[in-house]
């Protein structure tokens, strides 16, 4: 029996491969959640300074490192004709997130926050599937459902928990191109709707989940899915969102990389980093991850020449964390779209 099939049929039936990081973003997680219950719970509140101080901290120097391996990973061992198809495409996803915020900010604006559920919610599936299996989820909408579930908890559950934040700095964001086109921010009749539409998919997402397979997936699965619900209503939207993404969603596709590590994932013979010694290979690897860097601030370098206010006329701190929070998601989208949609067969969320 193949490896392939060996993994395939042990996810199938529930096996659970349990790596480091995936108890590590759980408790994170949990550990954030009861530092600042308890913070609300005494009436005390944290400076706004300091909460846009670790968003930036956590998105630019904890997890921005991570989007680039992912990237990496994914192309080392591809044919040097699907690289290229692959960054052009790449850059043209970018161009055309650029062109839509500067013609319609608030459309753009809308983008970003189905960008960033879209990233959460289905690279968690894929982490599911690698590292517990989804025996429960046995059609593509039930899938699409969990997605959902795990991304709409990234910014609807802050959308209306943390409304006056959300609102303040989703302001600054379109007011890098048209500071008055963002009016007004979602109404209480709104916030209803939205909290009742999310619970509603999370209470169907479990219980479908438990009539279709139970089990331990099906656990697993129902567990995070509302440790995730309850982390963003519970801690600030600002250090809820900047740091979900390097102790939740970076952390945990650690786990699924090294799970899904001993598949054949390409083609030796175009590895990027082979070499004829330890030395070479690691030589190849900085010069690459260092041209990726370069590339990634000439793209963010690019944007803030883009935007006729590229800190939102505001002070340092909240318009770097304005433009940083659109900078990131024109770079998530390809991530997302090219990266996994664009190549189904071996992308940045490869589960075999």
């Amino acid at each position: 029996m193949s490896l392939t099939v060996q993994k395939r049929l042990w996810r199938s039936v529930g096996g659970t491969r349990t790596h480091p990081s995936i108890g590590l973003s759980r408790a994170a997680l949990a550990a954030l959640i009861a530092g600042f219950g308890a913070v609300a719970l005494a009436g005390v509140s944290v400076p706004i300074e300091a909460q846009m101080v670790v968003y930036l901290v956590g998105m630019i120097a904890l997890n921005l490192p991570h989007g680039g391996y992912e990237h990496f990973e994914n192309l080392r061992r591809r044919r040097p004709s699907f690289r290229w198809r692959y960054v052009a495409a790449y850059l043209g996803g970018i161009a055309g997130f650029v062109g839509l915020f500067l013609i319609a900010p608030v459309a753009g604006l809308g983008l970003a926050l189905v960008v960033a559920m879209a990233k959460g919610g289905i690279g968690g599936v894929r982490v599911l599937e690698a590292t517990v299996g989804v025996p429960h989820l046995q059609t593509r909408p039930q899938r699409a459902l969990a997605a959902a579930v795990r991304g709409g908890a990234v910014m609807l559950v802050p959308m209306v928990f943390h409304s006056d934040t959300f609102y303040a700095f989703s302001t600054l964001m379109v007011g890098l191109v048209d500071a008055g086109a963002l009016t007004r921010g979602p109404t209480d009749t709104v916030r209803g709707v939205i909290l009742a539409g999310y619970a509603a998919a999370l209470v169907a997402h479990i219980a479908l989940g438990y009539v279709r397979g139970g089990g331990r997936a099906w656990l697993v699965d129902a567990g995070e899915s509302v440790l995730l619900a309850v982390y963003f209503a519970v801690v600030p939207v600002l250090v809820a969102v900047g740091l979900y993404f390097p102790f939740w969603y970076s952390a945990r596709q650690v786990a699924r990389t090294a799970t899904v590590e001993a598949e054949p994932v390409g083609e030796d013979d175009w590895d990027l980093v082979g070499g004829d010694s330890v030395s070479a290979a690691a030589l190849r690897a900085w010069a690459l991850m260092a041209v990726g860097a370069l590339a990634t601030f000439t793209v963010v370098a690019a944007l803030y020449v883009a935007f006729p206010n590229p800190f939102a006329g505001s002070s340092l701190l909240p318009g770097a964390v304005a433009f940083w929070s659109v900078a990131i998601s024109i770079i998530a989208l390809p991530h997302v779209v090219v990266g996994d949609l664009f190549d189904a067969d071996r992308g940045i969320w490869y589960v075999p």
